[in-house]
């Protein structure tokens, strides 16, 4: 059994939204209790939330009558409730308080919180028990979510940074869900902002992945905010991913989405969005990737098309005093004939054979501009000999 110590209630109403008080620090004992509660092995979220509805605060549940608790959750949770912990929930219990003890950036966040987000509780199963790793004031900023492809073109991650890096600046908190691609170019983008960038995770807090974002990882825990609801030691686990997404899309005012397949968790999340009454944008591209395949879909289906920061300010009815407008195409360090050929190869991909027929350039003088032009991340070396220019800015 817990061990026996009066414990606040909470009423109905409050299980389902927090008090409108400034945010109250948990002792070691209401931290045991809810990480006892999330924990345990066949507790669904849901009723997790009939219980705290029933009974109040953790402490209060576990010490609730038997026939109490089986009349509310059924007989199966009233005898884990109330049976001795298990090895392996005490052994979760204290590697938790381990973690949360070691570092002061670290911290717990509860449906009985006063600052869990509102909008979370939008959602069917809003999450009982986050874990946090850094700027929990994050939480309480306007935020856009920018999602889009693991395996972005260098434009879409250079799309992706920009856009954030603009609206970052212009007051949005960025979420994404630190993936490769399109989401760590988003988080990047926003990380030297005031507003800062959310990572929401498909694994444990303590789980780096993929394993090539550690230094991002670690600059987010730093200036932006780690955020999971599954345990700590929680790996990679495919079903995981859509689930974190219904958070990304519930956390913002709307969903930009840079680059997306056609069947991908891009998608889940702009639908997630849509059915929240978020706003949903995409940023268009060539009809001939299938990267943007998915953002030509949502435009279809009624996203906003957008091509400027400006475009998601005013879809967010937003105002902004920053300049809107990408940068130029051909930057002025350009030298002239560099310039000319970038005219030439347009904003589509190309092939060498076209290129040359375009300039009028012999395929070797060509090649080797080409690979200036790589070098200066002016260009992208695509598959199939096709080469794409590359915006700034």
């Amino acid at each position: 059994m817990a061990p026996r110590r009066p414990a606040g209630s909470l009423s109905p109403t409050e299980a389902g939204a927090p008090p409108s008080v400034a945010p109250r620090a948990m002792d070691e004992f209401e931290q045991r209790a809810w990480l006892r509660l999330a924990l345990l092995e066949g507790v669904s979220a849901r009723t997790v939330r009939e219980l705290l509805a029933a009974f109040g605060l953790p402490g209060a549940i576990f010490e609730a009558p038997s026939a109490a608790l089986a009349r509310v959750a059924g007989d199966p949770v009233a005898r884990a409730l109330q049976a001795q912990s298990a090895p392996d929930l005490t052994d979760a219990v204290e590697r938790s308080m381990r973690w949360l003890q070691s570092d002061a950036s670290r911290s717990l966040l509860t449906l009985a919180d006063s600052d869990y987000p509102p909008q979370l509780l939008e959602l069917s199963d809003p999450p009982p028990l986050l874990y946090l790793q850094g700027r929990r004031d994050l939480l309480g900023r306007p935020a856009l979510a920018i999602v889009g492809s693991r395996n972005a073109s260098r434009q879409g991650e250079a799309n992706a940074e920009a856009f954030a890096a603009h609206l970052g600046g212009c007051g949005l908190t960025i979420v994404s869900g630190l993936a490769l691609g399109i989401d760590a170019a988003a988080h990047r983008g926003a990380l030297d902002g005031e507003a800062g960038t959310v990572a929401v995770l498909g694994t444990g807090i303590d789980v780096v992945y993929p394993a090539s974002n550690r230094a991002l990882t670690a600059r987010i825990a730093q200036r932006g905010l780690l955020l999971s609801e599954y345990p700590l030691g929680t790996a990679a686990i495919a079903h995981h991913f859509p689930r974190r997404n219904r958070i990304i899309a519930a956390l913002a005012r709307g969903v930009l989405v840079v680059e997306a397949a056609l069947h991908s968790g891009s998608l889940i999340t702009a639908r997630l969005a849509a059915e929240l009454g978020r706003e949903v944008m995409a940023i268009p591209g060539s009809i001939h990737s299938p990267v943007t395949r998915g953002c030509h879909r949502l435009i279809r289906d009624g996203a906003r098309l957008v091509e400027s920061a400006q475009d998601v300010l005013e879809e967010l009815r937003m105002n902004s005093s920053h300049g809107s407008r990408p940068a130029p195409d051909a930057p002025a360090t350009v030298d002239a004939p560099d310039a000319s050929l970038l005219q030439a190869m347009g904003h589509y991909p190309v092939d060498l054979d076209t290129l040359a027929q375009r300039t009028g350039l012999p395929p070797g003088p060509l090649s080797a501009r080409l690979l200036e032009l790589e070098l200066t991340q002016d260009v992208e070396r695509l598959g199939g000999n096709s080469y794409q220019r590359l915006r700034r800015g």
